[in-house]
């Protein structure tokens, strides 16, 4: 489930009084975005999130969300929008990656071929010293009683 959708399902689903689901009858007026909005939604979607672009056009993050389902251009449109940054960082990330730096090359690793950095914790000594079996009942009872 993209971020996009996980928005969009949790406002659908909240309990909360000031998210309010579109009225079915009257109310105010649907708003439409026209061809030149819809444009700007793709460019928006790259840098901005869905809250933000909604108070770029004046909306709110509901009737944004709206708007996206009845104009499937709109959706369309943000989705590309925000696949175009990814793949724009991405690649830089690769370059990076490609080029020698460390820090990248682990992120991409981690994040894109599933490598994990793994903490082993020996609850043993190497030379036994520590380890509780080793030392008789007698000097656990006096180690106890001190």
């Amino acid at each position: 489930m993209s971020h996009y959708d996980e928005e969009r399902e949790a406002v659908k689903t909240s309990k909360r009084p000031d998210v309010k689901k579109a009225k079915d009858k009257g109310g105010r007026p649907l708003v439409v975005l026209d061809s030149d909005q819809i444009a700007q939604v793709e460019s928006l979607a790259s840098v901005l999130s869905t809250e933000q672009i909604a108070d770029y056009f004046g909306i709110g993050r509901t009737t944004f969300y709206s708007i996206m389902d009845r104009q499937e251009e709109v959706s369309v449109r943000y989705k590309k929008g925000r696949a175009k940054a990814i793949g724009n960082i991405a690649k830089g990330l690769l370059q990076k990656a490609q080029g020698g730096d460390n820090t990248a090359m682990i992120f991409y690793l981690k994040t894109q071929a599933g490598w994990k950095e793994e903490q082993t914790i020996d609850h043993k000594s190497s030379d036994g010293s520590m380890s509780p079996g080793q030392m008789s009942d007698e000097e656990l009872a006096k180690i106890a009683s001190e």
